[in-house]
């Protein structure tokens, strides 16, 4: 699809403005076992906090309590009854990882951080709109749901509208593209009208 017809006139892939990488794969199910397993373990975290009651902290205690007990046990016992050991896998995270994790996460408090400096000196009066809207949004989401659900609920957004975008990326740009000219259309008659009602009471103090 050509530029002309994106949003903006973009030129960049829905993959490219996620930053690429393993973090656009897996937001885009690229790497599709990843995405499911990312999605059903927080499914299976909400489901187990929400109705056993269970706290994070207990929960990752009890978890791994149960995980070193029986791992401890099957070596030991593999020691006496010479049999191989538990076929656990080297557990790291890798330099390519852990560089795209922190360039992301860098790049976002940067953003933040710029924010906060504009509005702290009064410079974006739009942005701070935004921002003050943008928190009151969450203040009210906040108080009709717990963090657990709302984080779910996040993730779910995140790993659907995305891959739904880049599916659907020319149906969706056209028809944006057309909503955004309506609106620009709107916008400019109402401007024509605003004027003529501001210079029809300028000629009636004009006249008396």
């Amino acid at each position: 699809m050509g530029s002309s017809t994106r949003l903006s006139g973009r030129e960049r892939s829905v993959h490219e403005i996620l930053g690429g990488g393993i973090v656009a794969d897996v937001v885009l199910w690229r790497r599709r076992d990843v995405s499911i397993g990312i999605v059903l373990g927080m499914l299976a975290a909400w489901l187990i906090f929400e109705r056993s009651g269970y706290t994070l902290l207990s929960f990752v205690s009890n978890v791994l309590l149960l995980l070193i007990s029986i791992l401890f046990t099957w070596a030991k016992a593999a020691a006496i009854l010479n049999r191989l050991p538990p076929p656990i896998p080297e557990m790291r995270l890798t330099e390519e990882v852990m560089n795209e994790a922190a360039v992301l996460v860098r790049s976002h408090v940067n953003m933040v951080l710029l924010a906060f400096h504009y509005i702290a000196l009064g410079k974006d009066l739009k942005l701070f709109y935004r921002v003050a809207i943008s928190l009151w949004l969450i203040s009210i989401i906040g108080s009709l749901s717990d963090f657990l659900t709302l984080v779910y609920t996040s993730l779910v957004i995140i790993l659907t509208i995305p891959v739904l975008y880049e599916k659907y990326e020319d149906f969706i740009d056209r028809h944006m593209k057309v909503a955004y000219m309506e609106v620009q259309m709107y916008k400019r008659t109402y401007a024509e009208y605003l004027q003529k009602v501001k210079n029809w009471i300028l000629e009636k103090k004009k006249l008396s």
